[in-house]
C-alpha cells in the first residue's frame, strides 16, 4: 500500500514539476510549485520524517510561496509571450531526451545497487529533536553561511529597489 501512495504522489509531484517549467503565466507557476511541495511532504511523511514534511508544508509551501507570488504580483509578470519553436527541436527533442533519460537511468542503476533501498518509515530521525540537534551541531556552519548569504540577498533586493523608486 504504502508503495501505491509513493507512486501515485510522486507521479503528482513530476506533473506538477513539469507544469512549473510549461506554464506561461507566473500564478499558474507557482501553483503548481505548491502541488509539488505537497507531494514532497506526503513523501517526507511515508518515509517517516513527520517533522521535515511539517516544515515542507509550512515553510515552503506557505510562507517562500507567499512570497514568491508576492514578488509576481509586485513586478506586474503577465503571461510570457509564445515563440514559434524550430523544426529542429521538435525532430531531436525527444529522441535526444529519451537517450538522456536512458543514461540517467543507467548510471543510476550502476552508482547505487539495489542493497541500498528505502524502507518505508525505516528513517527514525525526522523528529524536531533530532533534526535541531543536527542542525546546531554537525551543519551549524552551513545553516550560517545559508543565512549570510539570505541575508545578503535581501539587503540587495532593498539596494535595488530603492535605485529604481528614486
Amino acid at each position: 500500500m504504502d508503495v501505491v501512495i509513493f507512486l501515485i504522489f510522486a507521479i503528482i509531484a513530476v506533473a506538477c514539476a513539469i507544469n512549473v517549467v510549461v506554464q506561461t503565466h507566473p500564478i499558474s507557476s507557482a501553483i503548481s510549485l505548491v502541488g509539488v511541495m505537497g507531494s514532497l511532504a506526503v513523501i517526507y511523511l511515508l518515509l517517516g520524517a513527520e517533522f521535515i514534511a511539517a516544515a515542507q508544508v509550512i515553510v515552503y509551501a506557505g510562507a517562500i510561496m507567499v512570497l514568491f507570488v508576492f514578488v509576481i504580483m509586485l513586478l506586474n509578470a503577465g503571461a510570457e509571450a509564445t515563440k514559434g519553436r524550430a523544426p529542429m527541436a521538435h525532430l531531436l527533442g525527444p529522441p535526444l531526451l529519451a537517450a538522456f533519460l536512458g543514461i540517467l537511468a543507467f548510471v543510476v542503476r550502476r552508482l547505487f545497487p539495489r542493497e541500498y533501498t528505502a524502507h518505508f518509515g525505516g528513517f527514525t530521525h525526522g523528529t524536531a529533536k533530532d533534526v535541531g540537534r543536527a542542525l546546531f551541531t554537525t551543519y551549524l556552519l552551513p545553516f550560517e553561511a545559508a543565512s549570510v548569504l539570505i541575508l545578503i540577498a535581501i539587503i540587495g533586493a532593498v539596494v535595488l529597489a530603492r535605485k529604481e523608486m528614486d
